[in-house]
């Protein structure tokens, strides 16, 4: 909503001199609205489940990371080259705001990350433990006999 809000105020500048940091932060928060909306479609109606193949934790950690890092950057760019008009700074103030919420999604996507990857190591290892076992395991055959 913070990002929808930001692109909102950004939309509603009708003149800029020097637009480039207008048209960044511009990009920024619709990309970034895009983006974090189809991932909230996916996960809102579960369609990540049929598509097991992709590690959807690392997908949101990168996209609230990268959200974080170009909104941070856009933000900045725009307060130093805005001309104090009210939608510029509502958009400014929008966007440090979608860059906080970004970074508290960053943390906790982190966190479940990490406690993802700990279990699929566990499981791992032991399928691993569990494999060596079963190989050790000797099926005696009489019809086989040791040749000394």
């Amino acid at each position: 909503l913070l990002a929808l809000t930001a692109f909102i105020c950004i939309e509603t500048i009708m003149e800029c001199s020097p637009c480039e940091g207008l048209y960044f932060f511009e990009f920024v928060s619709c990309s970034a609205l895009v983006v974090t909306g189809a991932l909230l479609l996916l996960f809102s109606l579960n369609l990540h489940t049929r598509i097991p193949q992709i590690n959807w934790n690392l997908t949101d950690l990168v996209n609230t990371g990268l959200s974080t890092f170009f909104f941070f950057i856009a933000s900045v760019v725009l307060a130093a080259l805005n001309h104090k008009t009210g939608a510029e700074i509502a958009a400014v103030v929008f966007g440090f705001l979608a860059m906080a919420v970004y970074a508290v999604n960053t943390f906790v996507a982190v966190q479940r990350w990490r406690l993802s990857s700990r279990q699929q190591s566990s499981r791992q290892s032991s399928d691993y433990i569990r494999a060596r076992t079963e190989s050790r395991e000797v099926v005696h055959r009489p019809e086989i006999q040791r040749l000394d």
